[in-house]
């Protein structure tokens, strides 16, 4: 680990994890972004395992802004160790995974950071940090903003009481998202090496234990999204559908949905667990292979062997129904429902 600690021995306000693996052609747009932070932020950028120039990029501005930047270099674990190793590093009261081809809006950069810092003068810091999040697709003309406005109480704490039903589209990422660090540690989240689309994990695990939460309704995450070699492409998603389902089947296991007595956090979370499944769902369908398909049965049997009153929740809903329309006619419709939702969300 190349630390140049000096003058880093207080606790930072953020810290800020960049992953990155083979990211020497856009990384530097990431960690320029985050610069204007200054000494209140930490940019931990974690070099998992790369062969080509990433190394050399991160240790170069590791140098040049000792006090800021921290390089942990490690082989590689993918993407869910190298926020792992940040976590374990992190120094600051709050804590924030940004992807190396992505970066922050600057003028939102400062209100999150001015927010923050009231959080911790005022001794008063909130558990969960919300803010929109903008796909920036490229060749799109029109960028689709995830905003919360319509379900998230604005400038003021609150709890998952004063939440409004979130949109079939609509729910939390990790680009959404800061997290106090002591509550990550706390709630034990330790995410799969190997294992790509640990995003999804990394922000359902925690909620249990979110008490305390703050919206702040600006277009903070840049999360650029048009890649052939991104994870998020939907023919690598489909070549990569194992290490869809094991994250979709380790969030069945990790939060235990009938042990959640606030029915506001409780409707969420089976919420954001039906767009995963769903996905995985449609995914296997898209394929259009035999052994798919038998997976995609495989898993809603998984799902109703562990716990058969949340299959029935997911199975018999508008988009459990959906996806489960018999016979390749059945098949082409959910597909071509997804395809819309494509289209109207952004992804993908």
């Amino acid at each position: 680990m190349n630390t140049s600690e000096e003058g880093c021995v207080s606790m930072k306000l953020l810290s800020v994890v960049i992953p990155c693996y083979n990211s020497q052609d856009y990384m530097r747009i990431c960690i320029e972004s985050l610069l204007p932070g200054r000494e209140e932020v930490e940019i931990l950028i974690v070099n998992d395992g790369s062969a080509d120039a990433t190394a050399e990029i991160a240790d170069d501005y590791a140098r040049r802004f000792p006090t800021i930047v921290k390089v942990i270099h490690q082989e590689n674990g993918g993407h869910g160790e190298a926020v792992n190793a940040g976590l374990r590093h992190a120094t600051g009261l709050f804590f924030k995974v940004v992807d190396s081809d992505d970066w922050v809006d600057m003028r939102a950069y400062d209100k999150v950071l001015r927010l923050l810092r009231s959080f911790a003068e005022e001794n008063n810091a909130v558990d969960m940090l919300i803010s929109n999040f903008v796909y920036e697709k490229e060749g799109a003309k029109y960028k689709k903003v995830m905003k919360y406005e319509n379900v998230l109480p604005e400038n003021k704490v609150f709890q998952w009481e004063d939440t409004e039903y979130f949109g079939k589209g609509q729910y939390l990422m990790m680009h959404s998202i800061i997290y106090r660090t002591q509550l990550l540690r706390d709630c034990g989240l330790e995410l799969p090496k190997h294992t790509f689309y640990v995003d999804n994990l990394y922000v359902y695990k925690p909620l249990a234990h979110v008490k305390r939460i703050y919206y702040l309704n600006v277009d903070f995450y840049r999360y650029f999204i048009g890649r052939e070699d991104q994870s998020v492409n939907e023919s690598v998603m489909i070549r990569r559908i194992d290490q869809q389902i094991k994250v979709n089947k380790l969030m069945i296991e990790q939060v235990q949905l009938d042990h959640i007595d606030n029915p506001k956090l409780k409707r969420y979370l089976l919420h954001h667990l039906e767009i995963v499944t769903v996905i995985s769902a449609i995914l296997l369908i898209r394929s259009g292979t035999k052994e798919n398909l038998q997976k995609k049965k495989e898993l809603w049997r998984y799902l109703k062997d562990r716990d058969s009153e949340l299959y029935h929740k997911l199975r018999y809903g508008l988009l459990g129904n959906l996806i489960h329309l018999p016979g390749r006619f059945g098949r082409s419709i959910s597909v071509g429902a997804y395809k819309v939702s494509q289209k109207i969300i952004g992804f993908n």
